[in-house]
């Protein structure tokens, strides 16, 4: 049994976060752990309250994971302090963890920042370098690489600029104002080793993941559910770009499932492949 860790914040309805993550690992084959990086009080609605642990307790957590179920893939979401980023960095730096996807939480859909300019500086300088692969969807990515995007030639060369400046493997995410729902990767060689440094080719042409935009408005929790499928899937020896082009195949089935709960922009449906039969009710 393959394993993966996911280090992000708690999402108490489930549709987001760590609840994400778990259940995208667990159904994409892996065995899913976790270290808390907060707890947060939100619905489909909005966030009520943020929680976060303290720098030593979340290095504890760490600790007890890799020195007892070593994961194989490491999945990071939300960290908003830079407290926190560098005791993420320094102890999977000390355990030589691999397989690292980093999912930039830096803007929300409304478009807040929910990041200090710190700890964007902390993460660009201790976290980034040591990932395989990171995930930006398109204001990440304008934050990251210090440019507007408005076209898919820009998508690629945001990703090409990122890449050249940290040398990890990016996956740019697109959206309905610029595109479907296509995507594209640099650094599709990495992967494979304990740091992107040992994975990537400075040469990787982009790589586009091309799909519909599917017509669903709960779409709560679909960059965290993204990142933790590709995790799980380069925890299973997969290559990067086939752990992407699975993850967006399970994303994709996620979404058409067509799950509709709360009242707000609701989560996806994880478990869509173990759907019983309509019978009972």
């Amino acid at each position: 049994m393959k394993k993966a860790l996911t280090i992000a914040g708690s999402d108490s309805c489930g549709g987001a976060g760590i609840q994400a993550d778990i259940k995208t690992m667990t159904v994409n084959g892996v065995y899913a752990m976790s270290a808390v990086t907060a707890l947060t009080a939100q619905n489909t609605t909005g966030v009520r309250g943020i929680s976060e642990v303290t720098p030593e307790f979340l290095g504890l957590e760490i600790d007890a994971v890799f020195e007892d179920i070593f994961p194989d893939a490491v999945k990071i979401g939300m960290v908003s302090s830079s407290g926190l980023i560098e005791t993420i960095a320094d102890r999977l730096t000390a355990y030589k963890a691999k397989n690292i996807v980093v999912d930039p939480v830096m803007v929300a859909t409304s478009g807040a920042r929910l990041i200090e300019e710190q700890a964007v500086e902390t993460l660009k300088e201790k976290l980034l370098p040591i990932a395989t692969v990171i995930t930006p969807n398109i204001p990440e990515a304008e934050i990251l690489a210090d440019m507007p995007i408005t076209t898919e030639s820009d998508m690629a060369a945001a990703a090409k600029k990122i890449f050249e400046c940290y040398g990890c493997g990016v996956l740019v995410k697109g959206g309905h104002s610029i595109n479907d729902a296509n995507d594209v990767l640099i650094g599709s060689s990495a992967g494979k080793g304990a740091s992107a440094a040992e994975g990537c080719d400075k040469t990787d042409e982009p790589v586009w993941f091309r799909s519909k935009m599917i017509d669903n408005p709960n779409t709560h929790g679909t960059g965290c559910t993204l990142s933790s499928a590709i995790a799980a899937n380069l925890a299973k020896g997969h290559d990067l770009a086939e752990s992407v082009a699975r993850a967006k195949e399970y994303i994709s089935g996620a979404l058409a499932a067509m799950m509709d709960l709360g009242k707000g922009s609701g989560p996806l449906m994880h478990n869509f492949m173990l759907r019983e039969d309509e019978t009972d009710e």
